[in-house]
């Protein structure tokens, strides 16, 4: 027996969405809740991975159950598919599991020819039948063959103005049948051929275009920003045709259950009287109101709006809906949950349905995408102002938001053109630490390189900075840059949407979203799910960790020491401490460190109060903290009593062919133990003081990075065990502290258990695991990881979204072998990936006891961590 791929809309229900897709599990529900659904069947996902996997060819056996079904259609209808007396027409859409808007666009009135034309216009009417052709003709070549459809719309636009016509329905028969002969020349002028006829042929070759349509750039796109998989495949919907082109008793229109934009409980929809749907959607003709059906058709209306209710009930959410009435008979082509919601509509449209009694709060939290959160806690454009503006370019979207000002190429610039009270977006070829202060007073940040999780990006979102990484257009000259034709001056005006990665031209109003009291609500029951990963936050300032705990941060989970280095009254003193030739002119500059880095810890401390606190040893290689001009290096020089030569050479010495895998992390501590004991010194004296003026209960965790070995690892807690406890003890105080490692490198994954012999805890950098693993800088993965996904060897950036079958099965080994030597490990992760929901998802199914993201992005985490704990998945 061979294996079923076509099903009838009667033999589905909604249980079936990953085999029929979601428009054909919901036609297949509401064909089982008896409401009016044209009938009609299924050629499932199953049938497209078959299609895709057999080169590219539509099997026998697919055909004969698809010929089938035709044949039930034609039982249950009376007429005959590609008949000449009373033939049977349908349509034909896409329908992937996920709602996809890059698939291809419907295919209406097939089964359709000469012959049937002739058949329609003796039974229903000439205009109406060969209207309907012309439709089809002009949306088979289109959507089916991929003959523009603007050949077809320009000459029927030219035939009215020739005609004097004002809108289609001035068109006679004649007309449109002379319109058919138009469209039929273009089809044969442009294939070399006549336009197929054979009703079976069209059906075919409709299927396999719905199929193909799932490899289009469109689909790609989107699948890659929703997390959508490639093996998934789309499902084909063949239903029968019902007419609203049949005319004043029969129309079209679309049905929104609440509305889209506030949320409010009102049906928002739009019909034509004499149209099919595509008029609608369109725009061939003004809509009308849904509301003024009620005139028009009465009885349709009442049908309509209770079918409406009885949907939403059903599905326990806001639906979008398609509908035809045919001869005053209505007809439900479509509903699905409505898409398109911003955030704000979305939560109240949860708050309304739960007081309703539609829905629980169980199940509004699970219908919310946690990453639309980040359009209520970042600045939007005006919409005015946005349509008017000129794109000129566009790359990875890598912090969200919106932000416009003027154009500035050094982190120097920058900073003094913002004491000048100038908005700044700062256009670097990539950025790094030394970039820091710029980075930090820009109103955006514009890059030529770099990926995901490059240096601008990370620290971008750790600002809430919008960011666009990797715009490899951009062509840098003196003192401008050239993209999309346009040259940019230095003190030029441009505008940033970190949210999509579009560049444009000139300065855009922006403008804050609106959070309102919902948020505050719907978050309160997100924080309420049991069994829910706690959430940290990434902070190295007390700004930033303030504004985390305004998101609902927990804790720190990663405070980057490094970035505490480049202010300027601190960046000559690291500098010099770098350049140190002996222990003891190290120890020196150690020590004018020691005060800044106290300070730090104490803001950082006094913010969390009793919340933890974890805080990262030096991680970077000693070179990124180097000047770079000359003068920089002159005043080192005059600073330290050396010249400028050997301050230059000392520097040089330092230079490394592979830095990220150098002489960094853990191996700094190992070198110049100093460089920890003054940390440690820093960390504990803070917390000392910090415990003993406000009665806060600091508990510090420090944590040594890059670790691979478990003797290095004991050697640097060694270092900081000794420094730690003789500072408690000459204090006088009890203050509990705990010592882990950040697991970065694959090798520590492997001796997981060796190392959690010597760590309390564990968090995983995934950032630094990911390129290691992958062999991939993140600072060049943007450009490289593109030709890998266009050629779908990946499906997404692993920079972006963890690596679940590689680097999470790392992550997996070293939480066995790390628990197993110490059931009370705690496990969190660090990384980027700590704020990106379907890595969450990973990371609760592993067991870890919390994720760490940047501020920002810490309410998209709390919400997708209690869906994880909603789910109720774990991993064996």
């Amino acid at each position: 027996m061979s294996h079923k791929y076509v099903y009838m809309f009667k033999e589905g229900d909604a249980s079936m969405r990953n085999l029929l897709g979601g428009k054909g599990a919901n036609l297949a529900e509401m064909t089982n809740m008896g409401i009016p659904v044209p009938n009609g069947f299924i050629v499932t996902t199953e049938a497209c991975t078959h299609y895709n996997s057999s080169g590219k060819v539509l099997s026998d056996d697919i055909k004969k159950q698809i010929d089938g079904c035709i044949a039930q259609l034609e039982a249950g209808t009376g007429k005959k598919f590609g008949d000449a007396s009373n033939p049977l027409l349908v349509s034909v859409r896409s329908g992937a599991r996920a709602s996809m808007p890059g698939m291809m666009d419907t295919v209406l009135n097939l089964g359709i020819s000469d012959a049937a034309a002739k058949a329609l216009a003796k039974s229903a009417g000439e205009s109406f039948a060969y209207d309907s052709y012309r439709r089809f003709i002009m949306m088979f070549a289109d959507v089916v063959i991929g003959v523009s459809k603007h050949s077809f719309e320009h000459s029927l636009d030219e035939y009215k103005e020739k005609k004097g016509y004002a809108s289609d329905e001035n068109m006679t028969a004649d007309d449109w049948k002379a319109i058919v002969d138009i469209f039929k020349k273009i089809y044969r002028d442009d294939q070399g051929k006549d336009f197929p006829t054979d009703a079976k042929e069209q059906l075919y070759n409709a299927i396999i275009a719905v199929f193909e349509s799932w490899d289009n750039e469109r689909a790609f796109i989107y699948r890659r920003k929703h997390d959508i998989p490639y093996e998934w495949g789309t499902a084909v919907n063949v239903q029968e045709m019902v007419f609203g082109n049949m005319g004043q008793t029969s129309g079209s229109g679309v049905l929104f259950t609440r509305d889209q934009v506030t949320g409010e409980n009102r049906m928002f929809g739009e019909f034509l009287m004499n149209a099919q749907g595509e008029d609608v959607v369109a725009g061939v003709r003004t809509a009308n109101p849904i509301e003024e059906l009620e005139s028009k058709n009465p009885k349709a209306y009442k049908e309509l709006m209770d079918i409406a209710d009885r949907l939403e009930r059903h599905y326990k959410f806001a639906q979008d809906m398609e509908m035809t009435i045919e001869n005053e008979k209505l007809y439900i082509l479509q509903t699905r949950d409505a898409k398109s919601i911003g955030p704000v509509a979305m939560l109240q449209i949860c708050m309304d349905m739960i007081n309703e009694g539609i829905m629980t709060k169980e199940e509004a939290i699970k219908r919310v995408d946690p990453r639309s959160l980040d359009q209520l806690l970042h600045p939007v454009f005006d919409d005015a102002e946005l349509k008017a503006a000129k794109q000129i370019g566009k790359a990875l979207a890598a912090s969200p938001g919106a932000a416009a000002g003027r154009v500035y190429f050094t982190a120097a610039d920058a900073a003094a053109a913002n004491e000048r009270g100038e908005r700044v977006i700062l256009v670097r070829l990539e950025t790094s630490p030394d970039d820091i202060l710029g980075m930090e007073v820009s109103q955006g940040i514009l890059t030529a390189r770099g990926g995901m999780t490059s240096h601008a990006a990370v620290v971008a979102r750790g600002y809430g900075t919008p960011c666009i990484c990797g715009c490899e257009d951009i062509k840098f000259g003196k003192n401008d840059f050239t993209i999309g034709g346009e040259t940019i001056k230095e003190g030029d005006y441009i505008s940033l949407n970190g949210s999509t990665g579009i560049i444009y031209k000139g300065d855009i109003k922006t403008v804050d979203p609106e959070i309102g009291g919902n948020f505050a609500t719907f978050m309160s029951w997100v924080d309420a799910v049991p069994g829910k990963m706690g959430v940290r936050t990434n902070a190295d300032s007390p700004k930033d960790a303030a504004k985390a705990l305004e998101f609902g941060a927990q804790g720190i989970g990663l405070t980057r020491t490094e970035h505490m280095f480049f202010d300027a009254d601190r960046i000559p003193k690291m500098r010099k401490m770098i350049l140190a030739d002996t222990e003891a002119e190290r120890r020196a500059a150690l020590d004018e460190l020691l005060p800044f880095q106290k300070k730090d810890f104490a803001g950082i401390y006094e913010v969390m109060q009793d919340r933890p606190v974890t805080i990262r040893l030096l991680d970077p290689p000693l070179h990124e903290f180097m000047p770079t001009k000359d003068e920089d290096f002159a005043s080192l020089a005059k600073d330290m009593g050396k010249t400028p030569q050997q301050v230059k050479d000392r520097a040089e010495s330092l230079h490394e062919l592979n830095p990220m895998m150098g002489h960094r992390g853990c191996r700094l501590a190992v070198s110049y133990p100093e460089i920890a004991e003054m940390q440690t010194r820093a960390i504990i004296e803070a917390a000392i003081e910090v415990k003993k003026a406000k009665g806060y209960d600091i508990k510090p965790e420090i944590m040594i990075p890059l670790v691979g070995d478990v003797k290095e690892t004991r050697f640097v807690r060694d270092i900081i065990e000794k420094k730690a406890a003789e500072l408690v003890a000459a204090a006088g105080v009890k203050l509990e502290y705990l010592i882990g490692t950040m697991i970065e490198i694959p090798r520590a994954c492997l001796i997981a258990d060796d190392i959690a012999g010597v760590a309390e805890f564990f968090s995983f950098g995934t950032n630094d695991l990911t390129q290691m693993t992958y062999g991939l800088s993140r600072d060049d993965a943007g450009r490289i990881l593109k030709d890998y996904i266009d050629n779908n060897i990946y499906e997404g950036d692993p920079t972006a979204r963890l690596d679940q079958t590689g680097v999470g099965e790392l992550m997996k080994i070293a939480i066995k072998k790390g628990r197993g030597k110490n059931p009370k490990l705690k496990i969190g992760i660090c990384g980027e990936h700590g704020g990106e929901p379907s890595s969450i998802g990973f990371c609760h199914k592993v067991g870890l006891d919390y994720v760490s993201c940047s501020p920002f992005r810490v309410p998209i985490a709390r919400l997708a961590a209690a869906q994880s704990a909603l789910a109720g998945e774990k991993f064996d």
